[in-house]
This record gives C-alpha cells, structure tokens and sequence, in this order.
C-alpha cells in the first residue's frame, strides 16, 4: 500500500489560503434571485414570476411594527405608564455588545461615560459611593442631611482621591518631625510629602519624605527627629509647563512615587503622585474634570436661603454639579435659588428638580437649570403619591418633561422607579440622559451603614427621605418635602412622604456597576442601535418601536410555572 504524502507547512497554508480565497470569491459572486413558489398568489392569473418579482420588491420595504412612542404614550388611550407597562421591538445586530458606547451628558456641560447617577439619601450616597460612581463612570451625589462641614468635607475627599497635577499638595519644612508625619499619613492616608524651605508651596524643595524613609522610626525618641534628617534628597523634577502626558512618562520611567514640579529657580509649583497615575490606567472610564483629572463629584442642597452658606463650602471643597433638591420643584424657592446660584458661580452645573410636567420644566429651563431630574413619588422607599395625591407615573413623566426639555438642549435625569437593567433602558428610550438609583445601590458596601442580618439574609438599612427616620436624623428631610419646622404645626406634626426598610446585600458597587454597564450595552445590542444618542434619535424617528404590556404580558414576561428557582443577576 502506498502511503499518501501529507502537505508540509507552506502547502496546507497555500490550500487554506487557496479555500478562503476560494469563499471570499465565492461571496463576492451575485446571489440568485430569491423565488417564493408556496407563496400565495395576489390574483388567479398572477405568474409565479410576476408573484415572485412582487415579493421581492415587498421585501425591500422596511416592515414596520408595534408603536412609535407618541403613539405609546397615548394618554387618552393608554393613561399614564410606568416602565413596565411597555416593552422595546428588537432591531437588527450588526455589532458586538462591547462596541455600544453609553456616553451621555449628565448636564449641559458634563458628558460622562456611563449613564449613572447615584441618589443624595443618606443610606445610599457618602464619600465612597461617590468616589466609586465617578471611577466607574457614572456621578455621585452626596446627601445634605448632615453638618455643612460634614458634606463639604466628603466632597473634598472626592476630589482629592484622584488628581493629575496636585496644585495644593500638603508640605512641611525640615524642622517638622517624624510624628508629624505619621499623624498626616493616619489623618490623610499618604505621607510622600514635599519638603520646603517654609514649608509652603512656592517655596523652594529640599526633598521628600516617603514611608520608605520613616518606616523604622517608631519609638518616642525617633518620632521627635526633624524630617530633614531623613528625608529623600535625591529627586527626579520636572520644570513647570511640562504637560501632564510628559509628566506622566516621566514618572512611569523613574519608578518613584512622587514627581515634584519646580520652576526655574528650584521653588515647588506642583506635585504628581505614582497612585494617581495607577488609578487612571485601572479606571479608564472615570468621570474626571479635563483640567485637573479630579473625580467629579456632585452634592445636593435644599432650596432655603441658610443653605447658601452650606452652597459656598461645598464650591470651596471643590463641587462640580450642585443638585437642587425638592420632591417638587415648581416653586419660588426654587427658582430664586436657582437664579442665586447662577448669578455668583456662573461656572457651577445646577441640576433643578424635581418635576414630572412640562410646566414644571418650563419655569425651572428658563430660572438656567444645566439639567432637570424627573420623578414624582416613583420610588421604592417614596409614599408621596399615596399621601399626597400627587405624582405621575415614571414612564410618562420622563417622556413628557424630556421631550419638552429637548428643544432647549437640558439633559433630564430619571429618578426613581428604577429596579433593574430593563428599567433604565426603558428611562433613555423616553428621553433620559441618566437614571438616578437609590435602592438599586443602597445594599452596596460603599452605602453608608452596617450590615445585618434578617430572616438568614444580609441586608442594610435603606429608607427614604422623606420618611420620619431620615427627618429624626438631619434637617435635610423636613427641607426636602416642605416639612420644616416654620410653624407651631410644623413642628408639632410631621407628615411622612416615605418609608424605612433592608435591601439585600449587592456586594461591590464596582462590580455591580459593571454588571448593569453589561447589562445595558446587550440590551441596546438588542434594539439595534450602537450608542444612548443612537437609541434616542431612533425614538425620536420612529426607527425604535414599542410595545403595551397586559397584565398578562407582564406575568408571562417574568419567571414562571416553575415550583421554585434562584434568581442570579450577575457572576
């Protein structure tokens, strides 16, 4: 038997290459004519050439289905809808998940990389919630029921967790002494700090004092010694000008910790810190500010004039978005704040709110509001519908007050009602910008508070502001709903407009984040389009179709017929 003589390496590639040479080819020839011969025919003598030349030509027209969404938000039809109400048809996928991009503007003048606003409640927003939100592209806002001292002092922790060119680094002057060092690093968590002349920035550096240097010097008799005995004094500098790409290859390539920026004269202008630069290679979507590569960070105040001096310590500590907060926003109050705010920091991002009508939009769009949040008693822990009587049902409210706002280019945040991936999709179909989430996030570990446990679950306590827990805790509550004591009935009565109670635990808001950032590029996978400013151009055009959802729709939609199940969202 002769045995057969297999390719060597170059043949079986030129064979490979030859086949996909031979498909390209092959793809590249016009495809026949499709033919329907089962198809009925439009008229007895109709002949099949002519049926299928008919088709063909049918099936060059788009087929349009379901609703555009005026026709969805029909209210004399319809009523008012929330989110579960409808459903969005399914477009055509021509691309990967990963190249759907969620950039959006969370403000006029704000674009951040991922739709997602943390909510001002004191359960939900504090220095870590802020800080993580805005690496992982989204923005935090911290809440106000709290000491001014307090809130600014978190949002100057925010800032300065991440930095490019540090302008204020904290410096010492060599006489200062080792256990002053170690009270800034056990204050401030660092201790790589300039050493000048006077100990002030300006100043000319004499060097630098690491952990490295101080690390064994722990007894009384050390603590006292001056840092200039053992500081670093053999520094890579940088001359002030350089940009902060060059700085930054320059601290890659020396391998230190700190890069000091000097002028010519030697005296200290500037400082750039190895962890930052680590910071903005782990977190590339962070919201950062382009001038100074500091997180941004945003904080809520109430509409009262007192809360203009809260407003001028938050500015100091460095706040980017300042978030008017009212569970109803159409009010004079609001308007003169507003108009306050704008007039003596004209660079500072006002989002106004709350609204859910058109009107209410109107007054705060013209009083210079950057943006508007919407919801009216939609959220899990809020009773204000119940109570008040007042409202309007999410789905509705968003489309209504975003379309409206659209026209002066406002983005609009949609606040409440928001429970999963499917929710805050539906909120950008309507016209939002970002969804802002309160017990989506209060189970997190970086949410204020403790765990506990509850019926064999790990849970931490979530309640609204307005409920009386959160008005027994802080003024911010009673200012929120108009509940303040201004009268010997105020202060006798307080109405709630929320409730207290335990969501489960969620683990990291990190990786949660990126399960809902996941969750919200297949989803818009799904519909076919490739951006947030594809998905709402395509509402806007009637190209993205819509569904109402029975009662029976919504049971078949969920989990059932099934005895029992786990409900893992993400791993």
């Amino acid at each position: 038997m002769v045995a057969k003589r297999l390719p060597d390496d170059d043949t079986a590639a030129g064979v490979a290459n030859g086949d996909a040479t031979a498909a390209a080819s092959a793809d590249q020839q016009p495809q026949p004519p499709v033919s329907f011969p089962h198809a009925p025919a439009a008229r007895p003598d109709e002949t099949p050439d002519e049926r299928d030349a008919r088709l063909r030509a049918l099936l060059e027209q788009p087929a349009p289905d379901g609703l555009t969404a005026d026709q969805l938000m029909d209210e004399v039809a319809a009523g008012g809808l929330t989110y579960n109400d409808f459903l969005i048809l399914p477009g055509y996928i021509d691309f990967p998940a990963s190249a759907v991009s969620l950039q959006t503007k969370v403000t006029k003048n704000i674009t951040i990389r991922t739709p997602f606003v943390s909510s001002p409640m004191d359960t939900v927003t504090e220095t870590q919630m802020a800080v993580h939100m805005a690496l992982n592209g989204g923005l935090g806002v911290i809440h106000h029921n709290c000491s001014i001292e307090e809130q600014a002092a978190m949002v100057s922790k925010v800032k300065k967790f991440e930095n490019g060119f540090i302008t204020d680094p904290l410096c010492l002057r060599p006489t200062d002494t080792v256990g002053r060092v170690l009270e800034i690093k056990r204050q401030f968590g660092f201790c790589g700090i300039p050493i000048t002349e006077t100990g002030q920035l300006h100043s000319r550096l004499l060097g630098i004092v690491t952990s490295r240097d101080i690390d064994f010097l722990q007894d009384a008799r050390a603590l006292a010694r001056p840092v200039g005995e053992v500081m670093t004094t053999e520094l890579v500098t940088a001359r002030e000008g350089i940009s902060l790409g060059e700085a930054q290859q320059i601290l890659r390539q020396s391998r230190k910790g700190k890069l000091p920026i000097v002028d010519a004269e030697g005296n200290l202008k500037a400082l750039l810190a190895r962890s930052d630069l680590i910071k903005t290679r782990d977190y590339p979507w962070a919201s950062t500010k382009r001038s100074s590569r500091q997180l941004l960070c945003a904080a809520a105040v109430s509409t009262h004039a007192e809360d203009r001096v809260r407003l001028d310590a938050l500015v100091r500590a460095g706040l980017d978005v300042v978030v008017l907060d009212s569970s109803q926003g159409n009010s004079s109050y609001q308007v003169e704040m507003l108009r306050y705010i704008k007039r003596t920091y004209p660079l500072l991002e006002v989002v106004a709110g709350n609204v859910v009508t058109s009107e209410q939009a109107r007054r705060l769009i013209a009083a210079g509001a950057d943006a508007l949040r919407i919801g009216m008693g939609s959220g899990s822990i809020c009773i204000t519908q119940e109570v008040m009587a007042c409202g309007r049902p999410q789905g509705t409210a968003v489309y209504r007050v975003a379309r409206y706002a659209r026209q002066f280019g406002v983005p609009v945040i949609a606040d409440g009602g928001v429970a999963n991936v499917g929710h805050v999709v539906k909120a950008l179909a309507l016209g939002a910008s970002c969804v802002m989430m309160g017990s989506l996030l209060a189970g997190t570990s970086e949410s204020p508070g403790d765990y506990f446990y509850h019926d064999g679950k790990r849970v931490k306590r979530y309640r609204g502001m307005g409920s009386l827990d959160a008005m027994d805790a802080g003024d911010a509550a009673g200012k929120r709903y108009f509940a303040e004591a201004g009268s010997e009935d105020n202060a006798r009565v307080k109405v709630a407009q929320g409730v207290a109670g335990a969501v489960v635990d969620k683990g990291s808001v990190k990786k949660f984040l990126g399960y809902l950032t996941a969750g919200v590029q297949h989803s818009l996978q799904d519909i076919g389009v490739r951006s947030v400013a594809d998905l709402q151009s395509g509402v806007e055009a009637g190209a993205v179709r819509f569904e109402r959802r029975t009662a029976s729709a919504q049971l078949e939609g969920g989990v059932h017929g099934l005895h029992s199940y786990e409900k893992r969202l993400f791993a």
